[in-house]
């Protein structure tokens, strides 16, 4: 009993390493969908260095004004 559990267990990983091993390609819509991603941090990024320099405009343009 132990036996065929044991073999039963090996041939079950086995399986799973042999189905994760046959993962297709990447097609063009996942390529797509990255270079999207990527152009989109890419926006993001400056967009938050846009705002950076906007409030520090804004901060030298407040102790302008006070002084």
């Amino acid at each position: 009993m132990n036996t065929a559990r044991s073999t039963l267990a090996v041939m079950a990983l086995s399986t799973l390493f042999a189905l994760a091993a046959c993962q297709p390609a990447e097609g063009p819509a996942e390529r797509a969908g990255k270079q999207i991603d990527n152009a989109a941090e890419k926006v993001g990024d400056q967009v938050e260095k846009a705002g950076d320099k906007i409030k520090d405009a804004t901060k030298e343009a407040k102790k302008g004004l006070s002084n």
